[in-house]
C-alpha cells in the first residue's frame, strides 16, 4: 500500500497538477495559472489548494473557496485524481481534509457541484457516502441534457483542527 501525503499546493507542483487536469480533460490546464496565482503568491488567504503526493509526485488536487456574499459557505470547485490513482480513496481523503480544515476558517457549509451525466454517477455516489445531500439541480446548466447537481453538507467544528 502506498503512503499518501496531503499538502498545500506549491508553485513547484503546478506542472504536475496541470498534467492531472490535462489527463482527465476537465478544462484547459492553462486556466490554472490564473486560478492559482493569488494563492501561490500568498495574496489570497481564503482559497485552499491541496494536493496528494505519492512517490514524490502529485496525483490528485482539490480546490475550494468561500462563496461571496455568504457567511461561512464554501464551494469545492475542483477535485481531480489521476486516472491510474482513481478508486483508491484519494478523492475521499482530500474531501475529508477540507472538511477538517474549513471549520477553522469559519466555514459552516461546503457545497459541491457536479454533472448529472451517467459518467459522473460514481462521483455523486462518493459524495452521498461522505454525507452530502443533493440540495439542488439546475436543468441543462452545462449543456443540453446535462444538469448541474449541487450537494450540500454542514461542517462540524472538530476539536484541535
Amino acid at each position: 500500500m502506498k503512503t499518501s501525503q496531503i499538502l498545500p499546493l506549491t508553485a513547484e507542483q503546478l506542472p504536475a497538477v496541470k498534467s492531472i487536469i490535462d489527463g482527465l480533460g476537465l478544462f484547459p490546464s492553462e486556466l490554472l495559472d490564473e486560478m492559482t496565482a493569488l494563492f501561490l503568491s500568498g495574496t489570497v488567504q481564503d482559497d485552499l489548494w491541496f494536493i496528494v503526493i505519492e512517490d514524490g509526485a502529485a496525483c490528485a488536487v482539490a480546490y475550494c473557496a468561500p462563496e461571496r456574499m455568504t457567511n461561512g459557505t464554501w464551494n469545492l470547485l475542483l477535485i481531480a485524481v489521476q486516472e491510474e490513482h482513481q478508486g483508491r480513496g484519494l478523492g475521499r481523503q482530500l474531501t475529508q481534509q477540507l472538511e477538517r480544515t474549513l471549520p477553522g476558517r469559519g466555514a459552516r457549509i461546503l457545497l459541491v457541484e457536479t454533472s448529472s451525466l451517467p459518467s459522473f454517477e460514481r462521483t455523486r455516489a462518493v459524495y452521498r457516502r461522505l454525507g452530502y445531500v443533493e440540495e439542488a439541480r439546475i436543468r441543462e446548466f452545462y449543456a443540453a441534457g446535462e444538469d448541474k447537481v449541487v450537494f450540500w453538507k454542514r461542517l462540524e467544528s472538530v476539536a484541535g483542527s
